[in-house]
């Protein structure tokens, strides 16, 4: 099975120019994927996203930069990497978020690349190609949902 990428589409009833907010700003991110979001949403910004409370030993804190920040049509980063290191295509993955005008909406292409250029060993890539898909699979309707709620905030 092609381990190399995660690809979606999705349409979400809303202008290109929200959906670009909900999926480049921090106090929107928190709301429908990470617990906690910090990042500058400007190309070359970084920043750290959070899994679980912050405080917690557990908690999982994820480095990003920020490759592409053209609104209201894309937006991507790299994530994934050695905190102690610079995002690079051989060190990362890279998300990346479409975002296409379709009648009154928007057709969100979702893809996440780089998982072969890790260099991880079959089953660890196995491992988090199967995390990764699930996670999308999980936190993309999340997306849809939140956006909903906000254009239909009077």
């Amino acid at each position: 099975m092609e381990r190399g990428s995660i690809e979606r589409e999705i349409h979400i009833d809303a202008r290109p120019e929200v959906v670009y907010e909900v999926v480049s700003r921090p106090e929107h991110l928190r709301e429908w994927w990470p617990d906690e979001a910090e990042l500058e949403p400007v190309a070359g910004g970084t920043g750290v996203i959070t899994f679980g409370d912050p405080a917690a030993p557990d908690a999982k804190a994820v480095p990003l930069t920020v490759v592409d920040a053209d609104p209201p049509r894309r937006f991507s980063f790299r994530w994934v990497y050695d905190e102690a290191e610079a995002a690079t295509p051989a060190n990362s993955l890279l998300v990346v978020f479409e975002l296409i005008p379709s009648g009154a909406g928007t057709l969100l292409r979702f893809t996440e690349t780089g998982f072969r250029e890790k260099g991880w060993e079959a089953a660890v890539l196995e491992q988090q190609y199967r995390e990764h898909v699930s996670g999308w699979d999980h936190f993309l309707p999340r997306l849809v949902t939140y956006v909903a709620k906000l254009v239909s905030t009077p």
